[in-house]
């Protein structure tokens, strides 16, 4: 796990370390230096701790103009014991939503697990956003992850697109990715069925 990298490609347009607004304001990377650990594996160190043990995220890009922020995700994501959303909704988005982000996307590409608990913070994040207007989007998740959010009602609250409906984001530019994701958006229905 410690050669899987948040996403670059968009390193020139935004940084959460040299965005004013952002929670990681100021934070200094080592290259070298892994500390932050999965469990018993290391990980990459560009890697944001939001307060969770097993659930680490980067900013790949904020956009307080138009409202949206696009977040990657890496390892469990744990409701049952670590309480993750609690952690992610009030260290990350709470703070985001303060600065006018209305629209989240969650790469979950390389979130390899979920245990739930109950679906009483994403319901709180989506009135957060107004439902009319905002929206939480969880990206490429793996497919028994999928199941285990459609479980948790977890897809009322969220647009989610399983593996077998895969969104080739790493193509665009973010500002022509959000134009794409919001036609996607659009003409789907938050419960996307399994191929």
């Amino acid at each position: 796990m410690h050669d899987i990298e948040p996403f670059f490609r968009w390193r020139q347009e935004y940084r959460s370390d040299q965005d004013k607004k952002s929670p990681f304001f100021n934070k200094e990377y080592s290259e070298f230096e892994f500390s932050q650990k999965i469990y018993n594996y290391y990980i990459h160190p560009q890697w944001d701790g939001f307060g969770s043990e097993t659930l680490y995220l980067k900013i790949l890009f904020a956009d307080y103009d138009n409202g949206f922020a696009i977040i990657e995700l890496i390892g469990e994501w744990n409701d049952a014991i670590g309480n993750d959303i609690m952690y992610l909704k009030s260290e990350i988005a709470d703070h985001l939503i303060n600065e006018g982000i209305i629209k989240f996307v969650l790469i979950c590409e390389n979130v390899l697990n979920f245990h739930a608990s109950d679906d009483c913070y994403y319901e709180e994040w989506a009135q957060d956003v107004g439902e009319e207007f905002g929206w939480l989007c969880l990206l490429n998740v793996r497919n028994h992850v999928y199941e285990e959010l459609k479980e948790t009602n977890i897809d009322t609250h969220a647009f989610i697109f399983p593996d077998s409906y895969p969104v080739n984001w790493r193509k665009f530019k973010p500002l022509t990715f959000m134009e794409h994701l919001q036609t996607l958006l659009d003409n789907t229905p938050k419960w996307i069925e399994q191929k």
